[in-house]
């Protein structure tokens, strides 16, 4: 699970509703016809833009926002080590067996490439377009919340627009003028406060999931290809750190002395 997403949404809305309870009533701030009009609103203008099964698959992308789908890089690192150490002292032929148990298809598929004496050229290429089409899944999916993060303050001013109109229908009955101009900007209010608190933000999670992804994936190409060329494997170790930032790398050599420590007791 992702608890800062969890943390941050449910977080939000308490704050919202503490801050509205502690100077009224929260019950002032729910409107039905105002909600109709920004959620129906926002949904019916993704339908509009967006094919219905991307619609449908919505669900799915809001999956990786909340749970935590990305792979530990220092355990890949250690994964592709492994199998450079038996490729270098018992041949790429005995990467086969451990392949197929590798639950990751993204680095089974590359292994087996290798195993299969597959140019190194092409598993190359191969490899990035399956990345390429992978990361514009990955913005496919970015986009549908982005999308909402846009219409849905709009939708708010339309719906005040909404109620400015009726309100104006209404001037013969100046005690009415109050009370409506309040329900005509709640629409704004529903609108600003699901793209900045739900929509926006979501996107911006959805995006740094899938530059992990698409990180962990390049190292595991540059691993393989190396595998593959027949480096050392405490060369390969240290070109795919580069790949990772100070913290990961120093979390990594962590777990090398934890390890060395472990095996000289």
């Amino acid at each position: 699970m992702d608890f800062a997403t969890i943390i941050g949404v449910f977080s939000g809305i308490a704050l919202f509703v503490i801050a509205i309870a502690s100077d009224g009533s929260i019950f002032e701030f729910v409107h039905y016809p105002s909600i109709l009009i920004v959620m129906g609103g926002t949904l019916a203008g993704t339908l509009i833009n967006y094919q219905l099964q991307d619609i449908l698959g919505v669900l799915k992308i809001l999956r990786v926002a909340f749970m935590k789908k990305t792979k530990d890089p220092r355990e890949i690192i250690k994964i592709l080590v492994n199998l450079a150490e038996t490729a270098r002292r018992e041949g790429l032929l005995a990467l086969e067996d451990t392949a197929y148990q590798m639950d990751d298809e993204f680095l089974k598929k590359g292994t087996l490439l290798i195993v299969d004496g597959t140019d190194p050229e092409l598993v190359r290429n191969i490899l990035e377009t399956e990345l390429a089409f992978l990361e514009d899944r990955h913005k496919s999916g970015q986009s549908i919340f982005e999308t909402m993060g846009t219409l849905a303050p709009a939708f708010g001013m339309i719906g005040t627009l909404i109620g400015l109109i009726k309100m104006l229908q209404n001037l013969q009955n100046p005690e009415a003028i109050g009370p409506g101009m309040a329900v005509a900007l709640i629409t704004t209010f529903y609108g600003a406060l699901m793209a900045n608190l739900i929509f926006i933000p979501i996107a911006g999670k959805l995006k740094v999931r899938s530059n992990e992804e698409i990180l962990l994936k390049e190292v595991m190409i540059e691993g393989m290809l190396s595998i593959q060329a027949g480096e050392n494997p405490r060369i390969i170790e240290e070109k795919l750190k580069a790949f990772l930032s100070p913290r990961i790398r120093n979390a990594l050599e962590n777990d090398k002395k934890e390890q060395e420590f472990g095996d000289d007791e």
